[in-house]
């Protein structure tokens, strides 16, 4: 073991034992010993599609002039109904006040353009009310009580001191700090492409417990100049997001998760992946909607901490896609069903007009987890319900429409622009003599290790992401976008992974060999433009060209393959597995901009 190596597991040790005795395993849950729900109880389609609050990030000068926007929001321990027949539920909710705070938080409207401003404040108990393993290496300071919390903007351009890097949480009164930890407000410029972005906590070690109880919520960055004349679906009614996650209840309405890990004697409490037996939108559980016969615009984020969802819709009803996480697609593409991972974001159209009856379903058949054993078929289950009505009399006529080009203008990706290449191989390991997880890294190293992804400013990279695991696991780039060129199989996958885990060297191991004759996979057309999270295939390679530079036209000056701030201080960046499970267990790594 290398002296970094070892450093750094003294520290993680160093780190669990402070957990333990600051924090404790987690306050016992409200009615503990109550029985867990059986998702069959609950009547599904009785609560009403909620739409969440919404914040505008910016201001309005005299005279009309949009100038940057001020929020304050908190951190509340506080209590929601998920369902008419269910007790109200524990959580901990972002809001504007602890009396409007919700789960999801409230939708931040910003502009493009305009800078938003937010004071992220936590208002936290001492304790958390859901388990947690403090032998991860995880948020805590010594001495200190409080839950730790820090707010990532996903999808954000945004300095790393206002990026909510993972070590720099804080607690309630600021009474603890991280040692990344940046003052308030965070600033985030909104100097990029119209599009959806989601907020969410980002504390180390914390983060799928954190979520889990409900902090999160959706971010929207709007550009009216380019997308007005889109004539895309607008307004309220007819522009909904809707943030999808699963979730398992105790029968008094106590949200569930486990105290026990697959691996008790090496983690007490982790489990590769959370699972819930319970459908969430916009914090209902199977909710319904009414809507009227004419185009409808869904900005569908999978919230989940490791569910994956492939959505479709009964009644004859298609998706059409103008948009892929946070910026538009070049042209619509038209789908009967597709899959999003935790994390990634589908902007889609829905024509109700087209339905062959008076209701439809949206649903899910997605293996958990995600892509299951060869062979097996997933049961389909019930996302939400769509009540379709005839438009009244005294209604105008739907005149909106989607264009045959939306956002053509975004530079194509190109492999030859890449400054270099860099190898990702994701590995997991496994107790000796079981299949049972331990933990996840990237190349091998901890998120502790010190920094070996050192990009340069203003340049585009070839990522070659290999997966050595069976899951497929969403990667997010924190700060760039990347597009996906190619998707192939490995050949005798078993025997490259075996040197791999000896050897952690891809040329050595023979990868050109591994690759040739290996099935191609395509990406799907609806993938096929700029994101910041793709769903890596298990026994597989992705190549990827990430871009360390501001998405602009094709003909942007060299002044503005820069960003609007220097890249290169701060705590820096990370990317990771958006399976928060794995992303809590070390699939992370940190990331520093060079110029």
């Amino acid at each position: 073991m290398g002296e970094d190596r070892r450093s750094a597991c003294l520290l993680a040790v160093a780190v669990a034992l402070q957990a333990a005795a600051v924090l404790g395993g987690g306050e016992r849950q409200r009615g503990g010993g109550a029985a867990i729900l059986d998702p069959r109880g609950l009547e599904k389609f009785v609560d009403e599609l909620p739409d969440m609050p919404r914040l505008r990030g910016y201001g309005v000068a005299e005279g009309g002039a949009l100038v940057a926007g001020n929020l304050t929001i908190g951190m509340y321990d506080t209590s929601w109904k998920f369902h008419r027949d269910l007790p109200a539920t524990r959580v901990f909710a972002y809001g504007a006040s602890r009396e409007t705070a919700t789960v999801p938080g409230p939708t931040i409207e910003a502009m493009r353009g305009v800078p938003t401003h937010v004071t992220w404040v936590n208002h936290l108990p001492a304790r958390h009310f859901l388990p947690w393993d403090a032998t991860l290496t995880t948020a805590v300071a010594p001495g200190a009580r409080g839950v730790p919390t820090v707010v990532h903007l996903h999808g954000g351009v945004q300095h790393s001191s206002s990026d909510g890097h993972s070590l720099a949480w804080f607690t309630a009164g600021l009474a603890a700090t991280g040692p990344r930890f940046s003052p308030p407000p965070y600033a985030y410029p909104n100097r990029q492409p119209p599009g959806n972005l989601w907020y969410h906590d980002h504390a180390m070690g914390l983060t799928r417990v954190n979520i889990l109880a409900g902090l999160m919520g959706a971010y929207r960055v709007a550009s009216p100049g380019e997308e007005g004349p889109l004539n895309l679906p607008s307004g309220a009614a007819l522009d909904r997001n809707l943030v999808l996650f699963d979730r398992n209840f105790r029968a008094d309405g106590a949200l569930f998760m486990n105290r026990t890990g697959n691996n008790p004697d090496v983690h007490p409490q982790w489990q590769p992946e959370y699972f819930g037996a319970v459908v969430v939108v916009n914090g209902k559980a199977w909710p319904y909607l009414r809507v009227r016969r004419r185009r409808y615009r869904f900005r569908i984020l999978n919230a989940s901490n490791a569910r994956f969802f492939r959505l479709r819709l009964s009644a004859g009803l298609r998706f059409v896609h103008v948009g892929s996480d946070s910026v538009y697609l070049p042209r619509p593409v038209a789908t009967d069903a597709f899959l999003v991972a935790p994390s990634e974001i589908a902007d889609v159209v829905v024509d109700f007009a087209e339905a062959a009856a008076g209701a439809a379903v949206l649903s899910d058949d997605a293996p958990a987890p995600y892509p299951g054993d060869p062979g097996d078929k997933a049961e389909t289950v019930a996302v939400m319900k769509f009540l379709i009505e005839d438009a009244a009399a005294e209604e105008p006529p739907d005149t909106s429409a989607v264009p045959a080009a939306l956002m053509p203008h975004y530079p194509r990706p190109d492999a030859r622009e890449a400054a270099t290449t860099r190898r990702i191989t994701m590995y997991e390991y496994a107790k000796n003599g079981t299949d049972e997880p331990t933990h996840l890294y990237l190349n091998a190293r901890s998120y502790m290790d010190p920094v070996t992804e050192t990009p340069r400013e203003g340049t585009s990279e070839l990522w070659e992401v290999i997966n050595l695991t069976d899951d497929n696991h969403p990667l997010h780039v924190h700060l760039a976008l990347f597009a996906v060129l190619e998707q192939r199989s490995l050949r005798r996958v078993v025997e490259f992974r075996d040197c791999m885990v000896r050897r952690n060297d891809a040329r050595a191991c023979g990868i050109d060999r591994h690759l040739a004759g290996g099935r191609r996979h395509a990406v799907p057309r609806q993938e096929r433009g700029w994101k910041n999270v793709f769903k890596v295939r298990p026994g597989a390679v992705t190549r990827m060209l990430v871009r360390f530079k501001p998405l602009s036209s094709a003909d942007a000056s060299p002044e503005e393959s820069r960003f609007p701030f220097d890249v290169t201080t701060g705590p820096g960046y990370v990317y990771h597995c958006h399976i928060l499970d794995h992303e809590d267990n070390e699939m992370m790594r940190p990331m520093k901009i060079v110029r």
